[in-house]
């Protein structure tokens, strides 16, 4: 951990408002057309902006960055965040099944976090395992539109955990803004 003295110069890559990760006309999350038509199209946009968001936190990192922890004692890396997410979408999927839970991807309860290592190999297999994942459960929830609908043996509403998922993304990519102003002193929204 670096000292107080040797923190990373806070920067942005924006040139027309310095609070900004990216200049309007180059962040792919802006969207000049007019906004989605329905509830369900709605909370799918802001699902997609907040995965996008993610993804923009981590690029340009290598994998020591991607997997260099916050401060102690915790074990949150943006590498560990990635590795959380493609985790969470799986049990989500478990949320809405009446079958067999899927088991875990990275094994026991926070190896998620606590295994995240720095090495290429665990970024490519982490950013894979979170596509995937994500299909998987978009598909599983493709097939059901009714927002009202309850599945699974809790009878929890598709509302309810596309609503989760949307929190849940948003809360990272709020972890995501302090861990990427750690490594390198990149901020923006």
């Amino acid at each position: 951990m670096a000292g107080m003295s040797e923190r990373p110069e806070r920067w942005s890559q924006a040139s027309v408002y310095p609070d900004m990760w990216a200049d309007p006309d180059d962040d792919p999350r802006n969207n000049d057309g007019v906004s989605p038509d329905g509830e369900l199209a709605t909370l799918a946009d802001f699902l997609s902006g907040y995965r996008l968001t993610l993804r923009m936190k981590c690029e340009g990192l290598d994998a020591e960055q991607l997997a260099r922890r916050s401060v102690p004692p915790s074990t949150m890396s943006l590498l560990g965040l990635v590795r959380h997410l493609a985790e969470d979408e799986r049990d989500w999927r478990n949320w809405i099944s009446e079958g067999e839970p899927l088991p875990k991807l990275y094994g026991r309860r926070d190896a998620d976090f606590d295994e995240a290592v720095a090495d290429q190999a665990q970024v490519d297999a982490a950013f894979a395992d979170l596509e995937r994942e994500q299909a998987a459960t978009d598909a599983a929830l493709a097939r059901h539109p009714d927002l009202g609908e309850r599945l699974g043996k809790d009878g929890i509403a598709v509302r309810e955990l596309l609503v989760h998922r949307i929190e849940e993304y948003a809360r990272h990519c709020g972890h995501a803004d302090l861990l990427r102003e750690c490594v390198d002193g990149r901020v923006g929204q």
